[in-house]
């Protein structure tokens, strides 16, 4: 029966994690699902804010982007040390900082990015969820990009499948396992990316609060669903019953984004701002506005 599985099973794609070699610099694709996906996020949140109501600066995501990046490192590895292998870490402090031998929390992120957001708002005296609707547009893109790269690590793997499109993952064992990184790649990222996308494309940026509360509902079922096929962690294993500690964490997520999506449908509509200013965009285009500014006074 296991030779049959084993047989049944799809080939998994053995890619090496390291993307590119200079020499003693090894880049793996884990460290370029990050980058990428900090710098298309802030691309796509720039863009965001040209759209209704047109509250927040183009040129805030510039300076936002530090911040976040702070956030999401700071956040996803604490947020694994207390989540996920405290005794260990509580025993071998130092490795905390070892973050490039792995070990992320979504959750952990999370918190950090909220920290990083509220900070930040307080800062600009901007309103919080307005910059939180823009922010949680745009993170789908960083979980589709991660979750991509835990499949080409061969890490997260799914649990044992009799199902055709199991594969035996190099540190799986034997038997084909559910290819869950896809799975999360493709409701987490995709869908929820295109998902907020027609929202926003259909005025949703202008009820406060509902971008960032159907992201955290999307994210919250997305990632409950998945765990069901997910391998429990190692070490943790299931909490109760099948329950395991990344649905428990979801869930919160759940419950808090009901409650912002029924709070934004309850406030009314955001009136739209009026058209940028060049400083407002960018110094490059202050600059520009200004020496067409300087070459009409000659004229």
């Amino acid at each position: 029966m296991t030779q049959e599985l084993v047989f049944a099973a799809l080939t998994y794609p053995e890619i090496d994690p390291i993307a590119i070699s200079l020499g003693p610099l090894a880049i793996r694709w884990y460290s370029l699902a990050y980058i990428f996906g900090i710098i298309l996020g802030w691309r796509y949140c720039r863009w965001l804010c040209f759209q209704a109501p047109r509250q927040l600066r183009p040129i805030a995501m510039d300076d936002f982007i530090v911040w976040v990046t702070l956030g999401i490192i700071l956040g996803g590895r604490l947020g694994y040390v207390l989540f996920y292998n405290f005794t260990y870490f509580l025993y071998n402090p130092l490795e905390i900082l070892a973050v490039w031998q792995g070990g992320m929390s979504f959750h952990g992120g999370l918190l950090g990015v909220i920290t990083a957001m509220v900070l930040f708002a307080r800062k600009e005296k901007i309103h919080f969820l307005a910059l939180a609707d823009i922010i949680a547009c745009a993170t789908p893109i960083g979980l589709l990009f991660g979750r991509l790269a835990n499949f080409i690590n061969g890490e997260l793997f799914g649990r044992v499948t009799t199902a055709e499109i199991g594969m035996v993952f190099p540190d799986g064992g034997p038997l084909p396992r559910h290819p869950s990184q896809l799975y999360e790649a493709g409701l987490e990222g995709l869908t929820l990316l295109l998902v907020l996308y027609l929202v926003v494309r259909a005025g949703g940026l202008r009820r406060r609060g509902l971008t960032a509360g159907l992201f955290l509902v999307g994210y919250g079922l997305s990632r409950t669903v998945v765990e069901f096929f997910r391998e429990p962690d190692a070490h943790i294993g299931f909490l109760f019953a099948e329950i395991t500690i990344g649905q428990l964490l979801s869930s919160p997520m759940i419950l808090g984004g009901i409650i912002l999506v029924v709070l934004a449908f309850r406030q009314p509509l955001q009136t739209t701002g009026p058209e940028f200013k060049p400083e407002d965009i960018s110094p490059k285009e202050a600059d520009k506005a200004a020496k067409k500014k300087a070459s009409s006074n000659k004229k």
